[in-house]
């Protein structure tokens, strides 16, 4: 048994130990406490507590997004380019986590509540760009960092649950703990059904997760997106029929329910990343280059295409059907200097897990080009690589589907207040969009052609080639 361990690490399809896993997962638990307080929170900041015009914050959200998509092919060639002395991908979670920790502090600075509103607009302008820069520059290489540790496609399997287990831990935190912790701060009641509303639909994550090796084989790799896209679809169906036709107040069960229906089919989303390293092995196969930091940073372009896409729509669209999210009775408490020490919390949490992610995971596979890599190059390899492509468009939807509900959740549960008007625009953000999105990722899901015996045969040619 140990020669044969031996055998398959020599082949890199290394077994890890579940303190690498979990030292690995830690990373996204971090990040995730940062980016979760941006997806959910940072428009409604902007709009309620600093009385931003939501057409100008919609315009700001697409415009660092549009950024981001320049930057961050920028990062990926940087780091597949190099080998740091500390870790070609494990380098950055610390020369990148202090600067995200102080950029996530200075994002919703107290002061700033007090100033002029175009010095308000410049400071939003200004602390958003430079955290999304940063946070690139530490999310590109964590992603790169799988692809480095094993080509077993079960490891990467279990890597890729351990990891989102973690990341959805970060999202229940933030979501739930966001409007508590602002509650706590102010010594005021917490409203349990907004809070639980917000954050029910993780924990779907927590039981799907770690029983993915047995549901894949059970229902195969497409079987089992699709059967988790049909659940969250009928949730979707639910949370519309009881808001449009019913009572929210009165229905609370059968609405945390149909939540929890709904996190089970976005956990596609997370789902997502574990065909990034195959996209890479297919990527190695056909050229001989294992561009594991530039395919993570064009994912992580599409992942954030589909959130800025969310960020940009949802308050222009909202404020043209006549919800205005800076003039109605904000759902959350609006003290400035409650969400500044709220956040400040999850971002030296966040750095203090980085470091125990730097510290246990363990780079085995990685390769560094002769030549450096050019933008023509990536351009060149998008467009031949047809999963790339695939797995890219896969991320921009279902990822545009679950931001694009994300800020709004917090009214849904308060949705008697409103107007019908405003009933209506939460009803088509928090419900009928998303379900219409899940059916499209289905589509996209269909057409992607890797299958794991197609993988393990790639990985086998590729290590005879390398011997």
């Amino acid at each position: 048994m140990n020669q044969t361990n031996s055998l398959n690490a020599a082949n890199g399809f290394y077994k890890l130990s579940w303190l690498q896993r979990i030292g690995f997962g830690s990373g996204d638990l971090a990040q995730n406490l940062i980016f979760q307080t941006v997806a959910c929170y940072l428009m409604l900041y902007l709009t309620t507590v600093l009385k931003i015009s939501p057409a100008f914050v919609s315009g700001l959200i697409l415009t660092v997004r549009l950024i981001d998509c320049f930057w961050s092919p920028v990062v990926g060639r940087y780091i597949d380019n190099r080998n740091p002395r500390l870790g070609k991908y494990r380098t950055y979670l610390l020369y990148g986590g202090i600067p995200l920790t102080i950029a996530a502090c200075f994002l919703m600075l107290p002061q700033v509540a007090t100033w002029s509103m175009p010095m308000k607009m410049a400071y939003a302008t200004i602390s958003y760009t430079l955290l999304s820069m940063i946070y690139s520059v530490v999310n590109i290489p964590y992603g790169s960092i799988m692809a480095s540790m094993t080509r077993d496609n079960d490891e990467v399997l279990i890597l890729t649950s351990t990891r989102m287990v973690c990341a959805n831990i970060g999202q229940i935190v933030v979501q739930a703990g966001f409007p508590i912790g602002l509650a706590m701060f102010l010594h005021s009641a917490i409203n349990w059904d907004q809070a639980i509303f917000m954050a029910i639909g993780t924990i779907p994550a927590f039981i799907i997760l770690p029983s993915l090796p047995i549901l894949k084989r059970l229902l195969g790799k497409k079987g089992l997106y699709y059967t988790l896209l049909s659940i969250g679809f009928v949730g979707f169906t639910i949370l519309f029929s009881v808001g449009k036709f019913g009572d929210v107040k009165e229905s609370t069960l059968l609405i945390q329910t149909a939540k929890i229906m709904t996190g089970v089919g976005l956990l596609v989303g997370s789902l997502m990343w574990a065909l990034v390293p195959e996209v890479i092995t297919e990527s190695e196969h056909r050229t001989g280059n294992r561009p594991a930091a530039t395919v993570n940073a064009l994912a992580g372009v599409a992942f954030k295409a589909g959130f800025s896409i969310a960020g940009w729509i949802t308050p222009l669209v909202m404020g043209l059907i006549g919800f205005n999210l800076a003039s109605e009775e904000s759902a959350l408490p609006t003290d400035p200097s409650a969400w500044f020490a709220v956040t400040c919390i999850f971002a030296v949490v966040g750095f203090v897990l980085l470091t125990l992610c730097f510290l246990g995971s363990k780079e085995n596979i990685t390769t560094t080009p002769e030549k450096p890599v050019s933008f023509g190059q990536m351009w060149e390899e998008f467009k031949a690589n047809k999963c790339l492509q695939l797995v890219l468009g896969i991320f921009v939807v279902v990822f545009l589907a679950s931001f694009i509900s994300a800020p709004v959740n917090a009214y849904y549960t308060e949705l008697s207040k409103y107007s019908e008007t405003a009933q209506n625009a939460i009803l088509w953000f928090t419900c009928i969009i998303p379900a219409m999105l899940l059916i499209v990722v289905a589509y996209l899901i269909h057409k992607y052609p890797l299958t794991d015996e197609r993988l393990d045969e790639m990985n086998r040619e590729i290590e005879a080639r390398h011997k």
